[in-house]
């Protein structure tokens, strides 16, 4: 009986797996400083539950986007609500307009895949992925 346990221990052990490799949406979140595109003016910053554009117009634009907070007043003027959930981010670009887009993350979460009418990424801020 000992032997039957131990047995049936190791199979259940053995057959689980570890989806978190699988599943990269339950790891990665879209919070945080994105860049539109490396090398771009644009970068967004997700911060519970909105979204702020900040646009970088001289200097350097990496100390700059480091520099930025949410909501620190430095973003242009208006903000965008979002939800992200099942991998489906949801912006209310504002007037009755709204962008509904599965996420694909790759890159360790660093870049998404904004899978829109037309599809871009998006670079996490200090990101090495290209």
């Amino acid at each position: 009986m000992r032997k039957l346990l131990l047995l049936s221990a190791l199979l259940v052990f053995a057959c689980s797996s570890d989806d978190s490799e699988d599943s990269p949406l339950a790891t990665y979140t879209i919070e945080g400083k994105w860049l539109y595109e490396v090398g771009l003016n644009t970068i967004y910053i997700f911060e519970s539950g909105i979204r702020y554009t900040y646009y970088c117009v001289e200097g350097d634009c990496q100390a700059q986007y480091e520099s930025f907070e949410a909501g620190d007043g430095n973003h242009i003027p208006g903000t965008n609500n979002y939800t992200f959930e099942d991998g489906i981010l949801t912006i209310d670009l504002n007037f009755g307009n709204e962008l509904v887009a599965p996420l694909t993350f790759d890159c360790d979460g660093d870049r998404v895949l904004v899978q829109s009418q037309n599809p871009y990424y998006l670079y996490r801020l200090g990101s090495t992925c290209n």
